[in-house]
This record gives C-alpha cells, structure tokens and sequence, in this order.
C-alpha cells in the first residue's frame, strides 16, 4: 500500500476558486475520474476528477474553502504497484492543454480590434470538451449587453460554464438556443453598435471548464482518449447535475443564479426551478424571495425558528413564548404537527395579527328555507345530489357580494381591488386539519350545481387530493359549524380578503311575530370584516341582508 496526495490540476486562468461541494468522506473508496469535490468561480462550476484509485485516508479542504492549481485536495491510500507518479501529474496535463488550444484560439482572434460594425461572438476555447449542449440563453435579439457579460450556459458532464460576450454592443440576432450542442468557433450571436473587447478575453473566461480533463491522465499521450470519452456528454448532462447524485444536493442552477441566491440569503434547495428539466433561473429566485416577503411562503429555517406558540413575540416586543419541560408534571406525548396545520397556522397568524378584525353577529330566520331544502332533498333523492343549507347560503351570500361590492374586493396598498367574478371558499374539516377549496363562478351555477361541486371538492380535501388551483381565487369564505355547535364565533379573515362568514348550529327559537310568540329556525350569522376596507354599518347592511335573502329566498331574483 502507497499514499499519495490528490491535487487540484490546472484550472486555467482562474485562482482561488471556492469549493462548494465535498463529494466524498475519509473510508471512501473512489475510482479514477471519479469527482472529488465542485469548485465554483464567477462564470463557472466544475467537478474535480479523482487521479487514482483508491480509499480516501484524509481530507485536506472543506465546503468554504479557497483552492488553486497544486492545492491538496486529499490523500488516497492506493495500491503500490497501482499508484500513480503524483507530482508529474498536473504538469504534463497542463502543458498539452494549451497545446491543443493553441491553434483553436487563434480562429476567434481574427475579430477586429477597432470595429464599430457587427462583430460575431463565437465560443472560445473550453478545452478538451466537445459537442457541449446549450441550457441556457440569457440574452436576446435587441438586448444590450457589456464585454464579458455572459451570454449563454452550457454543460458537459462535469461542469456547468457561462459563455461571455466578446464585445459590448446590441444583439442583433442569436444563432443558438436552448437544446443546440455547440463546440469551439462556432457563432453565438452578432453585435451591433460597438467594437469587441481585446482579443483573448472570450478566452479567459471559460476555460476553467477544461479543468477536469487536465487532470484525467498523468501523461499527456493518453488526453486524446480522454477527450473521445467526453464527446457523449450531452446526452448524460441532465443527470450529471442532478441534485440527487451528490449527498450535499448542489441545486440544479447556473454560477450566476447561484451567486445571485447567496446575494439575497435565498436557500436554493428549496426553490423550484421552472426551466429545462427543472433547473432554477433567476426568475425562480426572484418569485420565490417576493413569496417569502408577502408572507406566503415560509422557508425551512423560519419555520424551524418559530416555536409551537407561533413565535417569540420578540418583533411586536413581547414577553418571549413560554419554555416548560411539561414531563415534570406527569405523562405527554410530543406529534408533529400535520404539514397542513404548519401552513394554514403560519397564514392564520399572519392574518390575525394584520388585520384588525372586528365581527358582527345576527340571527337569519331559516325555517321556510330548512322546509324548501328538505322537499327538494325529497325530489331529487334518486339523483345522487344532497342539497345542503351551505349551498343555499353560498347563493344568497353571491347576491348580496353584488349589493355590497366592497366586500367582493382587496386591498391592494393604497387601492381597493372590486372584483367582478364571485368565488366563494368554504372551510372544509380533514383528518389533517383546515382547508378551504374554491368554488368559482357560484352566481353563474344553480343550488344543485353548486352542491355537487362542493360534494366533490369537500371529497378531495378528506382524500388529501386538493390541487393548488382548487384552493386559488377566492373572493370571500365561508366557515360553517353548523353540524357541531355553537352559537357564534370570530371566523378569521382569510387574507387577502376582506371579509369571512361564520355560520354556527341553528335552532329553534322562539320569536314575537306582532300577536304571540312562534317557533321559528334561526341560524346564527357572524361575519367578521377588515376594518381598514368596510366599517360597522356596512358590516351591520351585509349581515341584515343576507337574513333577509335567507328568509325569503324569493328576494334573490328581483
């Protein structure tokens, strides 16, 4: 058995570049060409090939760290007869590298130094890669661009690199797009309106991506071979970037987005890419930092950070949430709580402590209604379809959101949203906690309709198959108690509504009809409102109105 250090091989005009990644661990046993560690400079990102076989002894750099051309990577105990000459190993590679560039980048030089005209910007020397596939184009016809700006991103199947303008100018036209394999010389786009930048520029930036192969082979003889493997990689790019190969999970995105993600604090692996084969642009991170801002998505540290109470208090200057070791006191048992609690808590709290709530409470009289819904029942048994008391208030409540549009509105700001479309959520109880789907269109659908509809999607939300589009556009919500209990509550507005109707047990109560008192059904009605968008008053017509509709269903047509 022999040791031997494994270094980082020429990386071209790069120094001091940052390792991101840390591929294996001491005991591992890797092959030759196997990766080592990623590396990542301002245009591009590259695995670093193992030299030799062997079982990894020691690890000499860590995630942060700054490396250069001859810096210890690890030290692998190898086969005695089996090991390599270590310290050759760079040099020889290095010096057929520009060899076999030499000539390559002589064909971009010709660009006229002094030329205000169209200047083609062709991709320049990345080394011994060949046939490398285009994922991304960052620019487009009649985008102004600056020399070095980077203009596309290709991958090979060890590293991902931005290709950069040669010149500063307009772009007049693009000669690639996503899915294209492209390889040295070939052209990018023209510009227009500016001279190219000095020759070797376009050189100097992408040939950190030839690092790897350098290192393939301590002789140089064998470097043709090693290219010839690399001719098939665009077919194995997708994977070879692929989170799921490596145990740290480098998220599936350029150098610049991910230099963009630590700029603003945003943990990429929990962004969702929307481009090819899922990779995440900078849009993605945009997007995703504006949800975290607008309070609709919480990352994994905010929400590891806030206690089970929801929250330490410490923002609005309050006592912190109490900490008690609550075994002291006799036998607990500790569930998580459901993933849909943890959302629709972070949303509730949110909108109790945003917006200042306030909720009127009335009485609607339901006994002609309760009679009409159960002949109607009685009708239409044969058909599958129970009509509830729920549907006949969703109608009512579309009638009166027309006589009271600022309650069929948003605040946007300083500005108030009114919606001309009426769709109502209802809270819907699952095994899992609190969902309220969507129904749309309610005043374009008949009682009936409106039934089956929410027969269908109060199924989808026990059977956990409510899709994110079902749970999406509501104008107001409605939260019925009605088959437990109760004689009123305070339904909590859901944001970025303005408005929320609670409905709790009816019952039968007595009422003064002018000569005596009669029995009558009576359902309570208590509706809570932002009271930055609707005052009491208004608050106090809506829910005396929609007594009435209840009462007198005939209303709803005039």
């Amino acid at each position: 058995m022999a040791t031997i250090d494994v270094k980082v091989p020429d990386i071209g005009d790069f120094s001091e570049v940052a390792v991101i990644e840390v591929l294996v661990k001491p005991g591992d046993t890797v092959a030759a060409e196997q990766s080592l560690i990623t590396v990542e400079s301002d245009k591009a990102s590259m695995e670093i090939p193992s030299s030799a076989a062997g079982v990894v002894q020691a690890l000499q750099v860590q995630v942060g760290d700054k490396v250069a051309e001859g810096s210890v990577i690890l030290t692998l105990e190898v086969q005695g007869d089996a090991a390599p000459a270590p310290t050759p190993a760079p040099a020889p590679a290095s010096a057929s590298a520009p060899a076999q560039a030499a000539p390559a980048a002589a064909e971009p030089a010709p660009a006229p130094a002094g030329q205000a005209g169209p200047v083609e910007v062709r991709v320049p020397d990345i080394g011994d890669f060949k046939d490398v596939a285009v994922i991304e184009v960052l620019v487009k016809p009649g985008d102004s661009v600056q020399a070095e700006q980077s203009l596309i991103t290709v991958e090979s199947d060890k590293a991902s690199m931005e290709i950069p303008s040669s010149g500063a100018g307009v772009i007049e036209s693009l000669s690639v797009k996503v899915g294209d394999v492209i390889n040295q010389g070939d052209l990018i786009a023209v510009l227009k309106g500016a001279a190219p930048a000095a020759s070797g520029a376009p050189v100097a930036a992408a040939p950190a991506a030839s690092a790897p192969p350098p290192a393939q082979s301590p002789t140089s003889a064998p470097a043709p071979a090693a290219a010839t493997a690399h001719a098939p990689a665009p077919s194995a790019a997708p994977a070879a970037h692929d989170p799921t190969r490596s145990p740290v999970g480098l998220p599936y995105a350029s150098p610049s987005v991910r230099k963009y993600a630590r700029l603003l604090g945003v943990p990429l692996d929990e962004v969702k890419g929307s481009g090819n084969k899922g990779r995440i642009l900078e849009a993605d991170v945009q997007a995703f930092t504006k949800s975290v801002m607008a309070g609709a998505t919480q990352t994994k540290a905010q929400v590891a950070k806030a206690p089970a109470g929801g929250g330490d208090g410490a923002a609005l200057g309050l006592l912190p949430w109490p900490k008690v070791d609550f075994a002291k006191f006799g036998p607990v048992e500790r569930k998580d709580l459901s993933r849909i609690k943890k959302i629709s808590g972070a949303n509730l709290h949110r909108n109790w402590v945003m917006i200042p709530h306030v909720t009127n409470n009335d009485l609607a009289d339901i006994t002609e209604l309760e009679a009409f819904r159960v002949s109607t029942n009685k009708e239409n048994e044969k058909s599958g379809v129970k009509v509830t008391m729920l549907a006949f208030v969703i109608k009512a409540v579309v009638a009166a959101l027309k006589k009271h549009p600022e309650f069929n509105a948003s605040l946007d700001g300083d500005a108030l949203v009114y919606k001309q479309y009426f769709n109502i959520g209802f809270a819907a109880d699952t095994p899992n906690g609190l969902v309220v789907p969507v129904l749309k269109d309610a005043d374009k659908k008949g009682i009936i309709q409106i039934s089956a509809e929410m027969g269908e999607l109060a199924k989808k939300a026990r059977d956990g198959k409510l899709g994110a589009a079902d749970m999406q556009g509501g104008c107001f919500s409605i939260s019925s108690l009605g088959g437990i209990g109760g004689t009123h509550f305070t339904p909590i507005v859901n944001a970025p509504e303005v408005a929320i109707l609670g409905l709790s047990k009816s019952s039968m109560q007595p009422v003064w009809d002018g000569k005596a008192f009669v029995p009558r059904l009576m359902l309570p009605l208590s509706l809570s409102y932002d009271h930055r968008v609707i005052d009491g008053a208004a608050a106090a017509r809506f829910n005396a109105y929609l007594g009435q509709l209840l009462a007198d269903y005939r209303r709803i047509v005039l």
